[in-house]
């Protein structure tokens, strides 16, 4: 095999876009055989707009179930994830799935024991990991040679939506349809990134406010608190609302402070540790010192063409991925503790009780506005309905 057989899940804004790349060559070691969408509108579109040699499908189980395929990418909304990953790898296909990998970590962790379970391919389309500035960061944080980290503040406050984003889907943006706001649709590769780069904190206390500054049912504005396993203290701001937003995501570790903003990176390095210099140092009042570092990174940024050559090249020859299937649990579990934390308005501590954040999360969507036959239906514990 010299090329992947591609089918693309989901043909909308995210699935399109996949496909056009895909078509115009940018990623030359996969061919894009299939696409699939339950939505007429899309298959049409699919059917005017691309190769007749691609079959289109009217649902992602045909696809799989066609055996045309090596692979899938899986771009539904987010509830369907974890199911069409887990029955495309059941029939012997590699699986490449945009984010979030689903929307509670139950069926995400389901997911990864299946994946597991096979020698098969599974990436997470985690993009933002491509992206040079964030690749220097995890590699001077996660090296060590900065010391630990003692803060972390990433206001990420520039995802600005106006109402007519929300009313452009009937599942968009409800309890039923997406699973909740900003955390769950903007913000996975922030989470991603911050766990990524940060690990995972110990505990979160959150507020999530639903429908703050928009006419909808989920979270648009949302401040945590983090505590981390070695006394490290973050803080992570967001929300959908903000005009100028701002992005600044900012570390500070023992020997010096990472300040990442509009896509520059500086560091700011101390000459000696700062624990080691607030029990030596004899003066009351003096600073550590220190001096701004030129960092040099190898400035390549190629998004999600770059995630899908790694995971063609994965398959055809074994070389890494940028983001491991099962790694999309982390960034969800942020998600979910923060909701949890909001919804009983107390600290969560990670690793939370999944069964109580079902039960929680399907009292929001018995009652979610998406379809009347949403609001009349009664969840399960497995979170189908």
């Amino acid at each position: 095999m010299d090329k992947v057989k591609l089918g693309i899940i989901g043909i909308g804004n995210m699935g399109t876009g996949h496909a056009k790349n895909i078509i115009k060559g940018e990623v030359k070691e996969i061919e894009l055989c299939a696409v699939a969408d339950c939505k007429e509108a899309r298959r049409n579109w699919a059917e005017e707009n691309l190769s007749e040699d691609i079959t289109v499908f009217e649902s992602g189980d045909q696809l799989i179930e066609a055996g045309i395929c090596d692979a899938v990418l899986v771009a539904t909304p987010h509830y369907e994830h974890p199911r069409l990953v887990i029955k495309a790898l059941e029939h012997g296909l590699h699986v490449l799935c945009e984010k979030p990998s689903g929307v509670y970590t139950l069926q995400v962790r389901e997911m990864n024991e299946v994946a597991a379970k096979h020698e098969l391919v599974f990436a997470m389309m985690f993009n933002q990991r491509t992206n040079h500035v964030y690749r220097k960061m995890h590699e001077l944080v996660q090296g060590g040679t900065l010391g630990k980290i003692k803060r972390v503040n990433w206001i990420v406050t520039d995802w600005y939506r106006t109402q007519s984003y929300y009313d452009s889907g009937e599942w968009r943006a409800t309890w039923a349809g997406e699973g909740g706001g900003v955390l769950l649709n903007q913000c996975p590769h922030n989470l991603d990134l911050l766990q990524w780069i940060c690990d995972m904190p110990s505990s979160v206390r959150a507020f999530c406010h639903n429908g703050k500054w928009h006419n909808i049912e989920v979270e648009d504005d949302v401040t945590a608190y983090l505590e981390y396993p070695n006394g490290a203290t973050g803080v992570f701001i967001t929300t959908t609302a903000d005009a100028p937003g701002t992005n600044r995501f900012e570390i500070t570790l023992e020997k010096g402070k990472l300040v990442c903003e509009e896509d520059k990176l500086t560091l700011f390095e101390l000459n000696v540790s700062e624990r080691e210099h607030c029990f030596r140092e004899m003066e009351g009042f003096k600073k550590p010192e220190g001096h701004f570092v030129e960092l040099e990174t190898d400035g390549l940024n190629p998004q999600h063409i770059g995630v899908m050559k790694a995971f063609a090249g994965k398959i055809l020859h074994g070389t890494p991925l940028v983001a491991d299937g099962s790694e999309g649990i982390n960034g969800l579990m942020l998600s979910n503790a923060m909701h949890l934390s909001s919804w009983l308005k107390k600290t969560v501590e990670i690793p939370f009780d999944e069964e109580v954040f079902l039960v929680e999360l399907n009292k929001l969507r018995v009652n979610s506005k998406f379809k009347k036959t949403v609001k009349e239906t009664t969840f399960n514990t497995e979170g189908t309905y």
